[in-house]
């Protein structure tokens, strides 16, 4: 790990450092680090900030409570102290399921130097906790000794089955044949293993085509577990996802507009989605797999 910078202990405002690509870090410290999830009985985030700069990102509500005056995706802020907040949450909380990681992705670049993610994940096996991942960096392969040590369901994020598409919306992410990989290593591995299609893109990934390749995907390496999500408008989400169509399908615009603000419009999409999504997962024969 880098040293900090003179102040970062006391009070002060953390230095930012600028990596090769433009992306601006900046260590911090936390108070917790493993809260109360949706996703699961606890979720925990060892960064703020995510390089994988998804155009469609949740997490962009963030920056309301921690704001920045970088754009999202070019931001991370690196909770340094997460090993040892942790170990002093667990010596009062009862273990349960964990979701890694809900407002970030875990295994972002900055976690080959940092390994906090690792760390903690390591932590939490040991008092019995249940791993519930998500990731869309190759990089968590590098963890396989200490995720298989414990009860641990490892997935990815899929958006589309297409490496030209998918590098236009999430830049920073791996390519989808490696996100792929993972999957086949994992179960290989003899981990419980998962996958999110999601967000599916309107006009883009959810035509049942283009679902048929997913799950054909998703059957080629026997994934345990699959399920979907529909774009959602989010804060921050359709600012950034209408200038990404502007530049590269003007087309879609009003769709997505309707799709993500008009209420029947979306009532009646969804359940076009739902029916398309059920009907891909039968001509796979996954529905059974399907949540």
């Amino acid at each position: 790990m880098r040293p900090g910078p003179p102040g970062l202990f006391d009070g002060t405002p953390p230095v930012p450092t600028t990596t090769g690509t433009g992306v601006v870090v900046r260590e911090v410290r936390c108070r917790s680090v493993l809260n109360r999830g949706t996703l699961g009985d606890y979720s925990f985030n060892c960064y703020t900030g995510c390089t994988n700069a998804c155009a469609y990102c949740y997490a962009r509500y963030m920056q309301r409570f921690h704001p920045h005056a970088e754009p999202w995706g070019r931001f991370v802020d690196v909770k340094v102290n997460a090993v040892e907040v942790l170990r002093r949450q667990l010596r009062r909380l009862p273990a349960g399921s964990v979701f890694s990681c809900s407002a970030c992705d875990g295994w972002q670049t900055v976690e080959q130097e940092y390994r906090l993610t690792r760390r903690c994940c390591e932590r939490l096996i040991a008092m019995g906790f249940r791993l519930n991942i998500l990731t869309k960096s190759e990089s968590v392969l590098r963890d396989l000794d200490v995720l298989t040590a414990g009860d641990v369901t490892l997935g990815v994020t899929l958006t589309t089955p297409d490496e030209d598409t998918a590098r236009l919306w999430e830049p920073g992410a791996s390519s989808v044949a490696a996100r792929v990989e993972v999957l086949r290593r994992a179960k290989a591995a003899g981990l419980r293993t998962a996958v999110m299609f999601g967000p599916l893109l309107p006009g883009i990934s959810d035509a049942p085509a283009v679902l048929d390749r997913l799950f054909a995907l998703a059957g080629e390496v026997g994934v345990d577990r699959i399920s979907t999500d529909a774009l959602n408008p989010r804060s921050g989400v359709w600012s950034s996802v209408r200038m990404l169509l502007a530049v590269h399908r003007p087309d879609l615009i009003g769709h997505y507009r309707r799709v993500l603000f008009e209420r029947n419009y979306r009532r009646m999409y969804r359940a076009d989605l739902h029916r398309r999504v059920r009907r891909a997962a039968r001509h796979a024969g996954l529905r059974s797999r399907l949540r």
